[in-house]
This record gives C-alpha cells, structure tokens and sequence, in this order.
C-alpha cells in the first residue's frame, strides 16, 4: 500500500517555534509576532488577517533574513531521513503549513514530495498579500485532496503529523494521524502521540521503518 505523509510545519517540524516565529527573529519583531500569535491563538484574528499584518510587518525583509531563518531554525532531528526513507518505500511525503509559501517550498530542498503554504508575493514584496492565496484548517484538507489526487491515492492512503487545532480538520478527516509535541486537544483525536525532538522516533510509531534506519 503506498502511503502520501502529510506534515505541518510550526511546531511539528519546528520545535517550539513558527516560520513566522524565526523570521521575524531576523528583523528583529520578536514582541510584534508575539502578539500577533497569541492574538491567532486566542482565535481574535484569523489567518488572512494575521497574513496581512504579518506582511506589513516584515517590510524589510530579503532572501537573505528568509534563508537565515530557514537555516537557524529549530528543527526536529531527522527530517530528511525520514523523507528518504519514504521516498524509499515508494510513498509519498509533502508539507501542508499555513506559514508563508517563500518559507515552506523551501523544504523541498530535504526531500518533500510537495510543500504548500500560504501564498505570498515573493521577497522583497512590492505586492500585497491577495487572500484569496492564505490557506485555513479547512483548506489544508482542499490541498490534501489535491495531492491525493496528483500522487494516485485516496484519504484512506493519509498519514498527517500535526500538533495543533489547525491541523484538526485533517485528523479528522484521515485514518492515520500522529500528534507530535501537540495540544491535548489535539493530541486526544490521534492514532499516535509523540513527545520529543525526532522525527525519526515519531514516524516510527506507524511501524514502517526499515531495519537499517534507527533514530540516532
């Protein structure tokens, strides 16, 4: 059975942090993106708001800022061993994240089948953001969809690793799920709970892993 694996990125990939987290690091908006996460935490703004202002904020922001967030974030161990592996197997791996696209398509750089984010004008923007490009919970399942559909499997072939409310709507919706470092609210609704700092222990848990990869 080929399997498609459907990744979130903040706080799933990244260890308790977000892409918008680390790129407002570069310029220096730490106390800005704090409130604006916690104003999308408390549910006050949704995501085309918290794009717009996101986007407003970062007016300054270069590929350079883009690519050292990127690189100096906190990943989990074993990403790309992981992707490997499931190339291997001849499944399907793809990142579905709500972040900005300019910093999620950057993981096709590991090994991701596919990656999709909230699209955004490119960097240094000289556009603003047309919502009509900002993905929700909701339309995650509309990608998850599409890729089903591109890679010749149906929901029931679905793993999604998540840890959030934004990723309810796909544990919902999919047989398989894996809740890493999540919510309880979330973690109650997944077929595996993971605690920790490697993918590789995390996707160990489907019971797939071949003999010769171990978490290190």
């Amino acid at each position: 059975m080929t399997l498609l694996h459907l990744f979130d990125l903040d706080g799933t990939l990244m260890y308790g942090s977000a892409a918008p987290v680390e790129i407002s690091r570069q310029l220096g908006l730490e106390a800005e993106i704090a409130e604006l996460e916690r104003a999308f935490g408390a549910r006050e703004i949704g995501p085309q708001d918290f794009s717009r202002a996101a986007r407003d904020m970062w007016a300054d922001l270069t590929p350079a800022h883009v690519r050292a967030a990127f690189d100096g974030a906190p990943w989990l161990a074993g990403i790309r061993d992981v992707w490997q592996e499931i190339r291997e197997r001849g499944d399907y791996c793809a990142v579905i994240s709500l972040s900005p696209s300019f910093f999620v398509e950057l993981l096709l750089e590991w090994g991701a089948h596919a990656a999709h984010g909230s699209v955004f004008p490119e960097v240094p923007f000289t556009r603003p953001v047309d919502v009509a490009g900002i993905l929700t919970p909701e339309g995650k399942l509309t990608v998850a969809d599409r890729l089903c559909a591109r890679f010749g499997v149906t929901r029931a072939d679905c793993v999604a690793y998540g840890d959030s409310m934004t990723d309810a709507v796909l544990f919902g919706a999919l047989p398989r799920s894996v809740a890493v470092n999540a919510r309880p609210h979330l973690a109650e609704r997944a077929t595996h709970v993971y605690e920790g700092r490697d993918l590789r222990e995390a996707y160990q848990l489907l019971g797939r892993t071949r003999p010769g990869v171990a978490a290190s």
